[in-house]
């Protein structure tokens, strides 16, 4: 019963934190992101936040920094958005599956090039 409680959590945190970071924030250093996926833990003290920046580590590192300058910012308005006892504390991770996704695209496009010769 807790985790499908977690379950929709996240999910209402993902969605209004991609709102919250596409137009309440406005530092320079925020890039184009976009939230991948929320996982939050079963007694909702905290909330891991996966994240896909467009750009180079450079353009990633300035986002994560500038994300976790505002990460007090989000949590209240996070809080008053969703009607918690508790706001989960957040924890911003790179989502990194996308980009290995990609690879192993890659890798079998080569197989198959190989194959075929």
């Amino acid at each position: 019963m807790a985790k499908i409680r977690a379950g929709r959590v996240g999910e209402q945190i993902k969605k209004e934190l991609s709102q919250l970071i596409q137009s309440e924030l406005k530092d320079p250093r925020i890039g184009f992101v976009t939230v991948t996926g929320v996982d939050v833990t079963n007694d909702l003290s905290q909330a891991k936040v996966y994240l896909s920046v467009l750009g180079d580590n450079e353009q990633k590192n300035n986002t994560l920094k500038a994300l976790e300058k505002a990460n007090g910012f989000l949590r209240s308005e996070l809080g008053k958005r969703v009607r918690l006892r508790h706001t989960p504390e957040l924890i911003f991770k790179f989502d990194e599956s996308i980009a290995y996704g990609s690879h192993i695209e890659k890798l079998l496009g080569e197989i198959g090039k190989n194959e075929d010769n």
